[in-house]
């Protein structure tokens, strides 16, 4: 079997249980039909952008399971993703929490409306990864790389994190929990953290960066930031 192929699918398996620890196990039941809404909506959707790049652009599966503090280069990168880390946890085990006593009634409209938008975020990170092949999980530039100032990046310097705080904000709410927004907050801030800081080693690193950011305005949000 291909090494790269195992390699992803692992890596999808491996993060796949952790969240179904950090969820059922706060929960304390295996009775809580939004985790497992959530959890097939999140690893279905990993396995087949993960199933379409690996035919159609391996390069960039090679980008993406290198990740984590540890696969980062710069100081501040490891400290902010092993920070990151720990938030992403935070903010699956609080909903767990919040299933076991009952701490919030969301209906269910709003549980599978929320579920949907997880989808969205995933949808508009795969356009992402298929305008720019150089979407690494960390922050680096590889000596051929140039800058990307099409599809999604002509509205925004970071769609793929635009993406993902959409799934990580409709997180909680599609797990049942409104308390659990509140987990989602360090990580909102640790993520604005890692963009501002590679932005700055893009602009020292990759040509025509700094030309880009002043053409395109806005980091995260068209028309706001």
């Amino acid at each position: 079997m291909d090494p790269l192929r195992v390699k992803a699918f692992s890596g999808l398996a491996f993060m796949t249980l952790v969240i179904g620890v950090f969820l059922f196990v706060p929960a304390w039941t295996l009775d809580y039909w939004e985790a497992w809404v959530y959890l097939f909506v999140f690893s279905g959707s990993c396995a087949i952008v993960t199933l379409y790049f690996l035919k159609h652009d391996t390069e960039l599966i090679k980008r993406r399971v290198k990740a984590g503090p540890t696969a980062e280069r710069e100081k501040t990168q490891k400290v902010i993703q092993s920070l990151a880390n720990v938030a992403f946890i935070l903010g699956i085990l609080l909903p767990g929490l919040d299933h076991r006593f009952q701490w919030s009634q969301v209906p269910f409209s709003l549980v599978l409306a929320s579920d949907i938008f997880v989808l969205l975020g995933f949808i508009a990170v795969f356009f992402v990864f298929k305008e720019n092949t150089y979407t690494s999980a960390i922050v680096e530039v590889d000596p051929d790389q140039k800058v990307i100032s099409t599809g999604p990046y002509r509205l925004v310097r970071h769609p793929m994190y635009a993406g993902a705080l959409v799934m990580f904000l409709f997180t909680p709410v599609a797990l049942g929990s409104f308390w659990g927004v509140l987990g989602t907050i360090p990580l909102i801030v640790l993520i604005i953290f890692r963009l501002l800081d590679e932005e700055k080693f893009l602009a020292e690193h990759l040509s025509g960066y700094k030309e880009y950011c002043n053409t395109t305005r806005y980091r995260l949000i068209p028309r706001i930031w």
